[in-house]
């Protein structure tokens, strides 16, 4: 993508985890990846080092997804357009990444479609 080249990180450096699980020592460094606050989530409960909202999908680009796993793959496309075209904010989380564990953590319900999981594979430098 773009030919943007990405420094190694070792893959179980960057975890992903539903917000609502309860933190663990292992999660590292607990970094909330959602333009939104997570409803009915306490700041407590969260535990977290940081929220970093600028790195979730822009607004137009969630809405459009909703969710749908039938956008699934359109969506991840669009979203790593959307990173690959503006990479220098990923790479404060590729420097904590290389030095230990940081946990990505998301709101969304669906496992297998959210936005954390695209995300982990471009700080990887996954693309396809």
């Amino acid at each position: 993508m773009g030919g943007y080249a990405v420094p190694m990180i070792k893959p179980d450096r960057i975890r992903i985890k539903r917000a609502y699980d309860p933190p663990d020592p292992a999660d590292g460094i607990r970094l909330l990846v959602d333009r939104l606050w997570p409803r009915g989530l306490r700041k407590e409960a969260a535990a977290l080092d940081d929220w970093q909202k600028d790195l979730a999908p822009s607004p137009g680009l969630r809405q459009w997804f909703g969710h749908d796993p039938a956008r699934w793959q359109e969506f991840r496309q669009r979203y790593l357009a959307e990173m690959a075209a503006n990479p220098e904010p990923f790479e404060s989380i590729r420097t904590l990444a290389r030095s230990g564990t940081v946990t990505l953590l998301y709101a969304a319900r669906d496992a297998a479609h959210n936005h954390a999981l695209v995300l982990r594979d471009f700080l990887l430098g996954r693309f396809n």
